[in-house]
């Protein structure tokens, strides 16, 4: 019968083999990685009603469960069988850090001792959560200190949306948050797999309940995968785009050189929209490097056509890294500049800088 044995464990092709974690040795099933679809495969699997894949669901995802010996309303012998084989991950806190304006950055211990972080920002009546991706990144983007770090892995998919649930533990209530932004350590879109699975539990209303509306993803400009995330998901999207350029972008982004911008900006025109979306372009200032009038002109022109919103980020000083910030004279006339050509450009306050939370800032201190 289904699921009175192990032996499909290590079948390749079976469910139980898709996500795995090593404990002590022994090979055990990651199950905050598994998006409904493959719970209801895993029960199939076990020999359990599919119904049953919506309960342990509901249990997975619900703050403050750390085992299975509090899901009642599964049976005891199935309770057994699913701490035998599998194992809830949780993020343990390494530090904790509280800004004067409010903003909050967690730092998580993983599994292997490596360490992320992730930021929540108050906003007026709401917060939202900065979502980190991967441990480190592979993008060498000069201006970011995650960068610096280089690559150390992906994030699975447990880790991802866990950050979430940490967070939501952390505060007491989901009901204070109401935005995710996956924009910390990492660039998501090199994640993909890890990064749509957790948008799977993210999204379902037995996991974590949040609107795609609520969602944005950003990227430097992986362009294959910013038109399969536009045909498979009804998220935002953010392009961290920082130069208006190639020269200039060249010089700050290595990845402009795999992916210039006559063909990023031909994925952000082809990118399919819904009804009052548009793509956010994040653009960094930086005294001398893409500052200038002119190059908010062609900036200007470099978007048009594409339902856009612009915003402009002053560099956030951290050591190390050979930029400054503009001064105020030099934001605003940037801003106006394309205020004047048509386009919503905000001037965005970067928040949690005294603990290393801004743009830019992850993984120069904890990590």
């Amino acid at each position: 019968m289904p699921g009175n044995s192990l032996r499909n464990f290590d079948n390749p092709d079976s469910v139980l083999s898709a996500f795995r974690l090593d404990i002590e040795g022994l090979s055990m099933l990651d199950f905050r990685s598994f998006t409904p679809s493959r719970l209801e495969a895993l029960m199939q699997e076990m020999g359990q009603p599919a119904y049953r894949a919506r309960q342990l669901l509901r249990w997975l995802w619900r703050p403050g469960v750390r085992d299975f010996s509090g899901m009642m309303n599964l049976p005891a012998d199935l309770r057994r069988r699913l701490a035998k084989i599998g194992a809830m991950v949780s993020l343990a806190p390494h530090e904790i850090q509280r800004s004067a304006d409010g903003t909050v950055k967690y730092a998580w211990t993983l599994r292997d001792g490596m360490i992320i972080e992730t930021v929540l920002i108050p906003e007026r009546d709401h917060n939202t959560i900065c979502i980190s991706t991967q441990v480190g990144c592979a993008m060498g983007c000069r201006f970011c200190h995650t960068g610096r770090m280089g690559f150390r892995r992906n994030l699975r998919p447990s880790e991802i949306a866990g950050q979430v649930l940490s967070v939501v533990e952390n505060l007491g209530d989901r009901r204070h948050v109401r935005n995710l932004v996956f924009m910390g350590m990492g660039e998501p879109l090199a994640n993909y797999r890890g990064l749509t699975t957790a948008l799977s539990i993210l999204t379902d209303e037995l996991g974590l309940n949040f609107s795609q509306r609520r969602i944005t993803v950003s990227t430097c400009g992986l362009v294959p995968e910013i038109l399969r995330l536009g045909h498979e998901w009804d998220v935002g999207l953010a392009i961290s785009l920082h130069a208006p350029d190639d020269e200039a972008r060249n010089r700050l982004m290595p990845v402009n050189k795999r992916y210039p911008l006559a063909e990023l900006m031909n994925a952000c025109r082809r990118y399919p929209l819904s009804k009052r979306r548009r793509i956010t372009f994040e653009y960094l200032l930086m005294a001398g490097e893409n500052d200038r009038p002119e190059h908010a002109v062609r900036l200007a022109e470099l978007l048009r056509g594409i339902p856009s919103k612009i915003n402009l980020i002053p560099f956030n000083p951290s050591s190390g890294l050979p930029f400054n910030r503009p001064g105020d004279a030099e934001i605003q006339a940037f801003q106006r500049i394309l205020t004047d050509a048509g386009y919503t450009a905000m001037i965005r306050k970067s928040k949690g800088q005294d603990i290393a939370a801004a743009c830019g800032q992850l993984g120069g201190s904890s990590v």
